[in-house]
């Protein structure tokens, strides 16, 4: 590094990776991706305020500089240049070192941003390839850092997708393509709180850590500590720290150079196969990560050959979250089992015991990562006695007053809930549920743009500039375009929604048992929600009020643990319930008016806390809101309260058999929409 770049660093400094206290998991998971970047990336989870940004954005002082072709904006390898380089073709000439880049992506960033945009007009009216490069050529042989992860649209995860398994950024523009080498290591940021991921890009990701604020009152004191001598003297803090980081970033380089050297033994590999098969994750790629992982933590640690404990520290970092079979599963994994597989590999001879690392100790796994029905786990649910559960877990017909807690039937992942959607066309986040005008999806028609055209309508464009060729002059081949002729596609696709679920979970549906059905089919369309990148919410009502369980939020994983924690019992304030969802959806029609709602209410309509003629008044509140109400009426006598009560509304009615029926299929409110 440079004088000039070192002074760089004590202008704008970060804090120093070597003085974070704790996070060890995640020290070891970056450092083993700077010395092996085929590892693939790390996803770190945790609460919010325990130094995720912070830990990842130190990282960057770390990594080896890297010597780049002087002039080229895609920081092109001299050694190596890319044939297909915008800036190319490159001749034989000596290239320039600078640092190891960290870009970060925000979460609101276009799709031009992060991909890269063409000027068309300059296309049209001037025939030449004006490409500006984006986020992810900047990234290019270096680290782009994703924070909220979660929280980032669809669209821009498909082409995180594309350039992490391509390795090359793909720019097309009505006929106009460009092409760029982007190998970057993903570092992605999240609070499980706020949602989770796609599976798709949650596989990208090589490690995953799960990141915990500490228990311990010193070691919590010493982060205070230390965070406030760095905002104090940012300079003299930073300055302090810098041969601990020169130590490490040198450490770094040396296990980088020695990665090749080192050798997967076959009883290794076995082992890293055996671990994989035993914990049942799809496909091969945990395979290639945990070998790729375990040479580097190998290389590290100073050592020649992978050992059993290089497989173990892979694997706890690999596996977690590539083992989870639906959304609502916690990423977790069993370390005793763990061990119990490795046991059965024969230890290589340590080529040299005494070189290990004082910083990369093993750490303990997320809690609570037992495997359901493993020999040290139950096999299923049991009551306060000891007793196994029955599948409804309702409690007795004369017990109805009583909390009580039922078992949740899970979804079941051999079909599909039925689709609801909200009439008409939206405006909103892109997703997957309704229609809705959003910048991808299929070309529906043109207009003027009111700013720089993203995407170019050419027939419109075409049309507009045709009846003026003959008045501006135009002699020869080729179209005289002007600024006002272009004309940029309107496109339709699919939005998220607000879906707010108000459950009945009065005794009148304990008793008859349904809850568990009813649970099962909340669980099935909550599971559709998470698929469809919608939020999520849900009110209860029992007794005589209503809750607001869940407030709106991404995280179908917390509404799902919400529903398998409800209470059930007493009576029925139809009129509460009906009343909370008016009130919430007003509220979030505030926070964010492009999000459409759907509520979906869950009752057998009865009204015994209060009258109908309130529950009625009620539902006038929400006239004009696409509802969808589930009948949980069962018997040979019915009354039809669900579905006056839908009536009242304007709403679909939908009987709960139909939503817990396995041989349930597909229905669209196309005809609505």
């Amino acid at each position: 590094m440079t004088r000039a770049e070192e002074a760089a660093k004590v202008r704008d400094p970060r804090y120093p990776f070597t003085a974070i206290v704790g996070s060890e998991d995640l020290k070891l998971a970056l450092i083993l991706n700077a010395v092996s970047p085929g590892v693939g990336g790390v996803l770190v989870r945790g609460e919010k305020g325990t130094a995720k940004s912070t830990i990842v954005r130190a990282l960057a002082a770390l990594l080896p500089p890297v010597e780049v072709v002087r002039g080229c904006r895609f920081s092109c390898d001299p050694a190596a240049p890319d044939p297909g380089c915008p800036d190319g073709p490159h001749e034989a000439a000596p290239g320039t070192v600078r640092p190891a880049r960290l870009v970060e992506l925000p979460v609101g960033a276009s799709e031009d941003r992060l991909a890269g945009s063409l000027d068309l007009e300059r296309a049209l009216t001037e025939g030449v390839k004006a490409f500006e490069p984006g986020l992810l050529a900047d990234a290019h042989r270096g680290v782009l850092y994703v924070d909220e992860v979660n929280l980032l649209h669809d669209h821009l995860v498909d082409l995180l997708l594309d350039a992490a398994a391509l390795g090359t950024c793909y720019v097309e523009r009505e006929g106009v393509s460009v092409r760029h080498a982007a190998r970057f290591l993903l570092v992605g940021t999240m609070n499980p709180e706020e949602g989770e991921l796609r599976p798709q890009l949650l596989d990208r990701f090589g490690l995953t850590v799960e990141v915990r604020a500490s228990r311990e009152v010193s070691q919590r004191a010493e982060v205070v500590r230390r965070r406030l001598a760095f905002e104090a003297d940012p300079a003299a803090f930073t300055a302090s720290w810098q041969a601990q980081e020169r130590e490490l970033a040198a450490r770094i380089a040396e296990a980088r150079a020695r990665v090749a050297e080192v050798t997967l033994p076959d009883s290794a590999l076995h082992s890293i196969a055996t671990v994989c098969a035993a914990f049942e994750v799809d496909g091969l790629r945990a395979d290639l990560v945990t070998a790729r992982a375990a040479i580097a933590h190998a290389a590290w640690r100073g050592g020649t050959t992978v050992t059993a404990e290089d497989v173990r520290e892979a694997a706890r970092l690999a596996l977690p979250h590539r083992r989870r079979r639906d959304p609502f599963d916690a990423p977790g994994l069993d370390e005793s089992k763990l061990d119990d597989l490795l046991d059965q590999m024969p230890e290589e001879p340590d080529d040299d015991p005494d070189d290990g690392p004082e910083d990369d100790g093993p750490g303990g796994g997320p809690e609570g990562g037992q495997e359901a029905g493993s020999a040290d786990g139950p096999a299923e649910p049991t009551n306060q006695e000891g007793v196994p559960t029955p599948p409804s877990g309702e409690p007795a017909p004369g017990q109805t007053g009583q909390t009580g807690r039922d078992q949740v039937a899970e979804a079941d992942p051999a079909r599909r809930a039925r689709l609801f959607t909200v009439p008409g066309l939206g405006a909103g986040a892109p997703g997957r549920r309704s229609r809705a005008a959003t910048p991808l999806g299929r070309v529906t028609g043109a207009r003027v743009p009111g700013g720089r055209p993203t995407s170019l309508h050419l027939r419109a464009t075409v049309e507009a500039a045709a009846p003026y060729q003959v008045e501006r002059g135009r002699s020869g081949p080729g179209l005289l375009l002007r600024r006002e002729d272009l004309r940029e596609a309107t496109r339709e696709g699919r939005e998220g929604n607000l879906v707010l679920f108000v459950v009945d979970a009065s005794g009148s549906m304990a008793a008859r048992k349904r809850m568990s059905a009813v649970k099962g089919a909340v669980l099935g369309l909550l599971l559709d929600a998470y698929q469809r990148r919608d939020k999520v919410g849900l009110v209860t009502f029992r007794g005589s009020r209503a809750d607001l369980v869940l407030p709106p939020t991404s995280s179908v994983e917390a509404g799902a643990a919400r529903l398998r924690e409800l209470p059930t019992g007493g009576r029925t304030p139809l009129a509460a319930g009906l009343l909370r969802a008016a009130e919430v959806l007003r509220v979030e029609r505030l926070r964010d008016p492009s999000r459409r709602p759907l509520l979906v209410v869950v009752t057998d309509g009865r009204a015994t806390s209060g009258t109908v003629e309130e529950a009625h008044r009620a539902a006038g509140l929400l006239a004009g809101i696409a509802t969808v109400v589930v009948d949980c009426e069962t018997g040979h006598i019915r009354l039809g309260l669900a579905a006056s009560l839908a009536r009242r509304m304007g709403a679909q009615a939908v009987r709960l058999d139909d939503l817990t029926d396995l041989a349930g299929v597909v229905r669209d409110r196309r005809a609505a929409a």
